[in-house]
């Protein structure tokens, strides 16, 4: 980096925003810039272009600079749970808590802000809308289809109802527009199913629990069931419907597959309910969804599948 402190350079967005918030959070330290350079061990030179938004700082200065105000670097970064002081207390009370009490707390909010989108209907105590979620191939199309069926449920594929929102397939918005925009496209999907329907069967698409917006409205709104498989009934399932894509040109498809499926089990397994499509026949494999769903819904298991 140049030693002037280029005050009239062009500034990139980004880098203006990220040094407006190393300044501010200078100030909130009540530190001046020699202070602060002296403590992050680089030049002051090298923080004043930092803070003018014309420095382009290495990760490591980065990091040197946010060790020295005693903040992440998420904060520096602008993330959204650091944007005032109510979010970061929130944070530091929840920063060294266990699963089951970070469960807790997010129901508990979840209850003090109620329903979070306008229109959306609240939920009975046993949920009549369930949302079949795991990576593709773990059933959650036939599966659905034939659980709606016996419940006398509409059936939803979500993929589908993203189609007809955006007007164009998925690879189509992935393709053309970038896969932030897919998730919204995802969003709007799932709030719409929820917003028509108080009693449904809804087949997300295997990312959906990647969005954590997306995702909250399936744990608020919907009995949530995770259809777990083995990597290889995934793998072999999609390629019998005839996409070949997962294999096409990767060897390590498989290594991909399990790496995945073990990145979202953590989100996967907050779901009221999970079931192994792997271990059983369709016919056993239903038989047992609909047990669990009847009971957890309240109907009862009725006449039982044949």
């Amino acid at each position: 980096m140049s030693s002037t402190i280029l005050h009239d350079a062009p500034k990139h967005p980004f880098l203006a925003g990220l040094g407006e918030r190393i300044r501010a959070l200078r100030a909130r330290r009540g530190m001046t810039r020699k202070a602060l350079a002296a403590a992050a061990q680089i030049s002051e030179r090298h923080l004043a272009n930092l803070e003018y938004g014309v420095g382009n700082p290495s990760i490591l200065v980065l990091l040197q600079v946010t060790q020295a105000l005693d903040c992440s670097l998420a904060e520096a970064l602008g993330d959204q749970t650091t944007r005032s002081p109510e979010w970061l207390m929130i944070r530091e009370l929840l920063e060294h808590t266990d699963e089951a009490n970070l469960f807790r707390a997010r129901k508990a909010i979840a209850q003090v802000l109620g329903t979070p989108h306008p229109g959306a209907q609240a939920c009975a105590p046993h949920k009549l809308r369930i949302a079949l979620i795991g990576l593709r191939g773990a059933g959650k199309s036939t599966l659905g289809q034939l659980l709606a069926q016996d419940l006398g449920f509409p059936f939803i594929e979500l993929s589908r109802e993203i189609e007809r929102i955006a007007g164009c397939s998925i690879p189509e918005i992935q393709a053309l527009y970038g896969q932030n925009a897919y998730r919204r496209y995802e969003r709007r999907a799932m709030q719409a199913a929820i917003e028509a329907h108080t009693e449904a069967v809804i087949a997300t698409p295997g990312g959906l629990a990647s969005d954590p917006a997306s995702f909250n409205l399936v744990l608020e709104h919907c009995l949530s069931v995770w259809l777990q498989a083995s990597p290889e009934d995934h793998m072999n399932r999609v390629a019998a419907q005839g996409d070949l894509r997962p294999m096409a040109g990767n060897r390590e498809a498989m290594e991909d597959l399990k790496g995945i499926l073990a990145g979202r089990a953590a989100f996967y397994s907050k779901a009221d309910l999970s079931l192994d499509t792997s271990r059983a026949p369709l016919d056993a494999t239903f038989n047992a969804l609909r047990l669990i769903v009847r009971d957890a819904i309240g109907l009862g298991s009725a006449a039982k599948y044949a």
